[in-house]
């Protein structure tokens, strides 16, 4: 198991400290609900430093990127990210990801932790190319600030306006005294706030600045389990639950980040997919009595067939009520559906919802 650079000041923390994703990770602190709650209506924050981070650079980077990812990164900006995935050869996906455009023809790629070893293999596979591939992920942290109050409360930390940076955009920029830090209006909370990219060497000053900074904000550390609640609220897909190798994007309701504009990974499969529909598709759901729904609980329709499967679940910390999401036959997609979730043999009622969950 691999520590992150932080390791020792969560501990003196009290956190909870678990293996996930091949690195031991803070998953809670003071509690989920308490820790959901903060980002819900303050500021918090998570050491997501396992993450991965890639470089691709060079006059074939954007070739190589439009070739291996579904969104047509041809779109970015310097100073901008989009959201995408890396399909595979077979119609499901290798991982979900973001891009940022960091300078004319050079990319950070920022990978699930999980498939860091995966994802840079198939893409140096991929790359028959030539582009330049840098694996950046040993040497670099990544703070995620994230809440309401993330802006008034990291503020004074840096000489960019903060609130000037759009959702999906970021800065390199100067951060708790720090140079070159990548300051990103980005997460996977649906709260809002940053997330913060910066060396190893450096991001036990910023660490501490951000709490300095954040004090008078209520700010608090944030773990794993809090992460996975406020992601599942809105309705946002986990590599290996949600997706995976046999998942396709668009059962997944990823067609939004695939675009059919250029040629990629399975192109023509998974436009096919869009054009004639799949025979199953991701759901979100919520429960009618109580329970909580896990991942690979059975989902059944009114008479007891089964129609499906749960990927995620949980008692949601902001409603108050059994949530998941899972794949279901197409023909039971439609919002409103009656479903049921078979919780310990019991058949519980539940209907099909729009996402997100969790609405401001």
């Amino acid at each position: 198991m691999k520590t992150i650079a932080l390791h020792s000041v969560h501990e003196a923390l009290n956190a909870k400290m678990v293996p996930f994703a091949g690195y031991i990770m803070p998953v809670q602190y003071e509690g989920v609900n308490i820790e959901h709650k903060t980002v819900r209506e303050g500021v918090g924050v998570f050491d997501v430093s396992h993450m991965g981070e890639f470089i691709i650079e060079g006059p074939k980077a954007l070739e190589l990127i439009q070739s291996i990812s579904s969104n047509d990164a041809s779109k970015l900006t310097i100073g901008k990210a989009q959201y995408s995935c890396l399909p595979n050869d077979t119609g499901g996906i290798v991982d979900d990801l973001i891009i940022y455009k960091i300078k004319e023809e050079s990319y950070l790629l920022v990978v699930n932790a999980s498939n860091i070893e995966k994802d840079w293999d198939w893409i140096v596979y991929k790359n028959s190319i030539g582009a330049e591939l840098i694996n950046r992920s040993d040497d670099y942290s990544l703070l995620a600030i994230q809440g309401p109050k993330a802006v008034a409360a990291m503020q004074s930390l840096s000489s960019e306006d903060l609130s000037e940076i759009d959702f999906y955009n970021f800065k390199i920029s100067d951060f708790a005294g720090v140079k070159d830090v990548i300051i990103s209006a980005t997460g996977y909370t649906g709260s809002g706030g940053f997330e913060i990219y910066c060396k190893n060497c450096e991001v036990k000053q910023i660490w501490e600045s951000v709490f300095e900074a954040g004090n008078s904000h209520g700010i608090k550390p944030i773990g794993l389990a809090a992460r996975d609640t406020l992601r599942l609220e809105m309705g946002y897909c986990l590599y290996g639950n949600d997706i995976n190798d046999e998942t396709s994007p668009i059962e997944a309701g990823l067609g939004w980040v695939t675009k059919f504009s250029k040629s990629f990974t399975n192109s023509d499969s998974l436009e096919i997919q869009k054009q004639k529909g799949t025979e199953r598709c991701l759901i979100g759901f919520e429960l009618l009595e109580r329970g909580i729904p896990r991942k690979d609980y059975r989902i059944e329709d009114s008479v007891g067939n089964e129609i499906g499967i749960v990927t995620s679940g949980t008692m949601a910390p902001s409603l108050g009520k059994g949530i998941g999401l899972g794949y279901v036959l197409s023909d039971f997609k439609t919002v409103g559906s009656d479903i049921r979730i078979v919780i310990r043999k019991h058949n519980v009622p539940a209907k099909v919802v729009k996402l997100p969950f969790y609405k401001k």
